[in-house]
């Protein structure tokens, strides 16, 4: 695993617009319309330079995978993050999807725990080689990376299939929230 830079952008928004092209979660706030895969790509952009800003980008060492880690502690409200969310209305979510975007945040915010943490927001693999252990390994590196720095990893997934692979790796559901799809949140408490 490695820190992503800048020049990582266009591959890690390709690898996650592919990989989230399907996800309740994504397309709940998203606006769908005929740009909705743009939509989806901006929301990549947006959460990439978030990360970027308050957080880590990581790429598996092959370039196959990513994940994008934020620290909630650290998030702070700049000129820029500000004008990062103008822009994500804009260019993903939609005026009419402003509301149930805030209530969908202001819900995930009163359910996480106020603590330092590392906050998997995405985590993504080329869809052409998923299932080769490729999103394990990455998950495994930055379950490591977290204990290093003495951070517990929550997140969040609407994806079924994904359940039993997180808790593979130790992680518990500890809370789960219907919307227009069900929304698990999961832990992994640092060993």
């Amino acid at each position: 695993m490695k820190k992503a830079n800048l020049e990582d952008r266009k591959l890690i928004v390709d690898i996650l617009t592919e990989s989230f092209d399907a996800n309740h979660s994504v397309n709940y706030i998203i606006k769908q319309d005929s740009k909705r895969k743009k939509r989806i790509q901006a929301l990549m952009n947006y959460s990439f330079d978030v990360c970027r800003a308050f957080g880590d980008v990581f790429l598996s060492d092959d370039n196959k995978a990513c994940a994008l880690i934020i620290y909630p502690d650290k998030k702070k409200a700049t000129l820029k993050s500000t004008l990062l969310d103008i822009k994500l209305i804009f260019q993903s979510v939609g005026f009419g999807n402003i509301g149930k975007t805030l209530k969908r945040e202001k819900l995930i915010s009163s359910i996480q725990p106020q603590i330092p943490m590392s906050y998997l927001w995405f985590i993504g693999v080329d869809p052409v080689v998923q299932n080769e252990g490729i999103g394990s390994k990455l998950l495994q590196e930055i379950i490591d990376y977290s204990n290093v720095n003495n951070r517990s990893v929550y997140l969040e997934t609407s994806t079924i299939r994904n359940l039993s692979w997180y808790e593979k790796f130790g992680f518990e559901i500890y809370s789960e929230q219907y919307l227009t799809y069900h929304l698990y949140f999961f832990k992994k408490d640092l060993k």
